[in-house]
């Protein structure tokens, strides 16, 4: 899979959606009509490692990470518990390897607030990563809806 088609299925199939450009990612926001300043956080498109987060060790040439912010209970049926949050520059503490390419782990940082990632998926693995990414997008749209009070 390449970053495009990533980028390209969640702009063509989810509503209300902004991307930003920020934090050396692309961070997508639910947002209808820029409602708020940013919106709700539901995922990113990661390409390089940042200051704190260098798990992944995305500064390999062509690596990039997938990251969805999914429901607890989408979370636990991938996962069976959510890990305990790291310490401050830490990373979550299981049985994953962040530098595998191509596997669906909880995010080495952000498990704990039921985050996934996936390096550099396959397109047999982004199969399983779109109704992720789908719950992530309503995760999102909930937390908006209680924002503004719809």
């Amino acid at each position: 899979m390449k970053i495009e088609a990533v980028h390209a299925f969640i702009m063509d199939n989810l509503e209300g959606v902004l991307p930003l450009n920020t934090w050396g990612e692309t961070a997508y926001f639910y947002n209808p009509n820029r409602v708020l300043k940013r919106g709700t956080y539901f995922g990113t498109i990661k390409e390089k490692d940042g200051e704190n987060d260098k798990s992944s060790q995305l500064d390999r040439e062509g690596i990039w990470r997938l990251n969805m912010g999914v429901q607890k209970a989408t979370f636990l049926k991938t996962f069976s518990f959510t890990p305990a949050r790291p310490a401050k520059g830490c990373i979550i503490e299981g049985p994953w390897n962040f530098t595998e390419i191509d596997q669906i782990t909880p995010h080495p940082i952000y498990g704990w607030m039921n985050w996934m990632a996936v390096l550099n998926p396959s397109v047999e693995t982004f199969e399983i990563c779109k109704p992720l990414i789908l719950d992530a997008h309503a995760r999102a749209m909930k937390t908006f809806n209680k924002r503004v009070k719809v």
